[in-house]
């Protein structure tokens, strides 16, 4: 099981980034995908979760109306289109799924907003 985030940068406050997580090594199709940060000094939290068709998501207070989580099942994909971003989004971002009681993590992108 593998996932390759990509995607992050620097952005100033107001601006958008749109991350992407590349998934291979399981039936991508089957599984329900979440997106989670870790900002500095901070434990690592959920930002976002899709389900495995796409019809249902759900986001952290924090980020909602903010951001979107979606994904193309045909080519193994998550996304994660951030948008109106502030300082407190700054953290690397990863993607995870559960499979048979295990977590599997991407190695993350990190998000810096900034001026």
């Amino acid at each position: 099981v593998q996932f390759v985030e990509s995607g992050g940068g620097l952005v100033q406050p107001g601006g958008s980034l749109r991350l992407s997580c590349a998934a291979s090594g399981f039936t991508f199709s089957t599984a329900t995908i979440t997106w989670n940060r870790q900002a500095p000094g901070k434990e690592r939290e959920f930002v976002a979760i899709i389900s495995s068709a796409g019809g249902i998501t759900q986001y952290a207070d924090s980020v909602k109306g903010r951001f979107t989580i979606s994904r193309d099942n045909a080519k193994n994909t998550g996304y994660l289109q951030m948008n109106s971003l502030k300082p407190e989004d700054t953290a690397v971002y990863y993607c995870k799924t559960r499979l048979r009681g295990m977590d599997y993590w991407g190695q993350g992108t990190q998000v810096t907003v900034s001026s």
